[in-house]
């Protein structure tokens, strides 16, 4: 099994104390810090950019997950790898020239990711999944927190999981959207080894929701 790994989404923290925020789920035990990238054309939404990221980079040691939902993503992609990023994930329907993305980001020195909404197939990525460190399945219609989960995405995780398997891949498979307490487990047994929270985790009392997710996680790891 690999790491497992939760990946608070800082869209849904209190962005008036957003640094506080990031440092209280590190301290709380979380292993990434995921940030959403929205520009109201590819999703209905904006959250933030580059400066943003830059500013709370000092706020952890924890590595930056970036979740490019934006329209032409190459434009940006060297702004936010110099802002700190550690893996810059793009959605595969945002990309015309998949390869040359993804040939870029590792150019920068950072990790690549794909991502793809629920109704978009694994069959885009037949040609790249060996240059890819991690792809997202999107469990939510990307652009909002704090919608329900999709179930369909865990049959999409099993078959990934598969295919990376069966090519000897060593592919970290994220999930994001709706993912919970309760559906956690599922995903787990499904193959996916990195989770991303947002309201579940920052609404309430956080480091009470990190540990209630790394409990789960710890036992899963433990069998």
């Amino acid at each position: 099994m690999r790491k497992l790994l939760l990946a608070p989404s800082i869209l849904s923290a209190d962005f008036s104390r957003l640094g506080d925020e990031i440092r209280t789920v590190d301290q709380a035990g979380a292993d990434w810090i995921h940030i959403d990238v929205m520009d109201g054309a590819f999703v209905s939404n904006l959250s933030y950019g580059a400066p943003v990221m830059k500013c709370v980079r000092g706020c952890t040691q924890l590595p930056f997950d970036v979740h490019l939902m934006i329209e032409h993503p190459d434009r940006l992609i060297p702004d936010f790898a110099a802002a700190g990023a550690d893996t810059i994930v793009v959605h595969t329907e945002a990309c015309t020239h998949l390869h040359r993305t993804i040939q870029l980001i590792h150019s920068l020195g950072k990790k690549a990711g794909a991502a793809l909404n629920p109704a978009t197939p694994l069959d885009v990525l037949d040609y790249v999944l060996e240059d890819l460190d991690l792809v997202t399945i999107m469990s939510v219609n990307p652009g909002f927190g704090g919608q329900a989960f999709i179930p369909s995405a865990l049959r999409k995780v099993r078959r990934l999981r598969d295919m990376a398997d069966r090519r000897g891949l060593d592919l970290d498979i994220e999930v994001d959207g709706g993912v919970d307490t309760g559906n956690l487990a599922d995903l787990i047994e499904a193959g996916a080894n990195v989770f991303v929270s947002g309201s579940k985790i920052f609404h309430g009392d956080a480091p009470a929701n990190v540990r209630a997710f790394k409990a789960i996680m710890n036992a899963a790891e433990s069998r």
